[in-house]
């Protein structure tokens, strides 16, 4: 019999996607109580929720069910306030990262853009782009606030999850602020350069990927602290590996799975792991190459050749395989020491292995 995939079981996909679709009418009505010409905010920012993972979400209900929670509605919204929380991070670091494409189509800064120029309007199309996304990435900000409070979970079950759901959207910020710095001192601070790489992996993805999602979980179905732990356990590792392997992806993806162009990472001078290893292992020259075209907006196919090559023949790539593998096994021994209910152990289980096996 062929096992169902994780984001099937019980339909929380669909759930999700119908949720968040619900929860966008709503607020179009109150922006159109402003003026129609704000639609555009609402359905650029409905194409963008229209895909991803639907990763939290699942971690998020997941571990609500392992600590004995029923499925309801409730659950779902709350669980769908994280997919309007990383909508706003996608927006925002999108900007940041001077980013054309997200999920195979225009980023919204460039959207925005193109709205501009298409319809002949006074000023600079990308100033307005930006500002117009800047709007986009608050509004999925607020909104996330928003759907969590009014999810219909009990009162007392919210004030539970409060404090995890603030802590994961301060952290986030710290970690993004993190990674800005990390490209603004580049070459400046060779030594910890991977531990510093680390810490904003730590920060900026794996934490508000799968811990603190599986902690909010966790809280709103009031589990007690051992099973906390434990689910911190499981979801710090996976967490990590899964930001590792976005990395991977970042410089040797399918620009057709991913949705962005190849080596994109390496155009934006990203400071990944991948990258600290490279620096860290490569001879003279290696480090030469590196240093000349990391960050080179322009940077060719000649010249995503030559860095890949670099990353691959220093041992980089193997051994941040080598990271992923062994998170993945740190986090699944996590996961078997779990006292859940089988059912929630397997879906938790599948969730890691697509979280880390992914190929977009």
């Amino acid at each position: 019999m062929t096992t169902p995939l994780p984001l099937k079981i019980e339909d929380l996909r669909s759930r999700v996607q119908e949720t968040i679709e619900e929860f966008l009418t709503t607020r179009a009505r109150l922006l159109t109580e402003v003026s129609d010409d704000c639609m555009p905010l609402v359905h650029y920012i409905a194409d963008l929720m229209n895909g991803g993972k639907r990763l939290r979400a699942a971690f998020c209900y997941w571990a609500w069910r392992a600590a004995g929670g029923a499925d309801e509605p409730g659950i779902v919204a709350a669980a769908a306030a994280l997919e309007f929380f990383q909508a706003a991070a996608l927006i925002h670091d999108d900007i940041m990262d001077a980013s054309d494409t997200r999920r195979g189509a225009p980023a919204m800064h460039r959207r925005f853009a193109g709205l501009h120029r298409d319809n002949g309007w006074a000023g600079d199309a990308d100033h307005f782009g930006v500002s117009t996304a800047v709007l986009a990435g608050d509004l999925c900000l607020t909104w996330s606030d928003e759907l969590f409070t009014g999810s219909g979970l009990h009162p007392a079950a919210v004030t539970r999850g409060r404090p995890v759901f603030d802590r994961m959207r301060t952290q986030l910020m710290g970690g993004q602020y993190l990674d800005l710095l990390e490209q603004a001192t580049a070459g400046r601070r060779p030594q910890g350069a991977l531990q510093r790489a680390r810490r904003v992996v730590h920060y900026k993805s794996a934490k508000y990927t799968v811990e603190h999602p599986l902690l909010l979980g966790g809280r709103l179905a009031g589990a007690g602290e051992d099973l906390l732990t434990g689910l911190s356990a499981f979801g710090l590792p996976l967490g990590e590996a899964f930001q590792l392997r976005d990395d991977v992806l970042g410089v040797f993806g399918d620009t057709g799975r991913t949705g962005k162009p190849a080596g994109d990472d390496l155009r934006e001078g990203k400071r990944t792991v991948l990258i600290a290893l490279a620096l860290d292992r490569a001879r003279t020259a290696e480090q030469a190459t590196i240093r000349a075209l990391l960050g080179d907006p322009d940077l060719d196919a000649g010249g995503v050749g030559a860095l890949r090559q670099v990353i691959v023949g220093t041992g980089a790539l193997a051994a941040v395989e080598d990271m992923i593998a062994g998170l993945l096994q740190r986090s699944l021994s996590a996961l078997d020491g779990l006292p859940v209910d089988e059912n929630s152990r397997s879906v938790l289980a599948a969730l890691a292995q697509a979280a880390t096996g992914r190929t977009s």
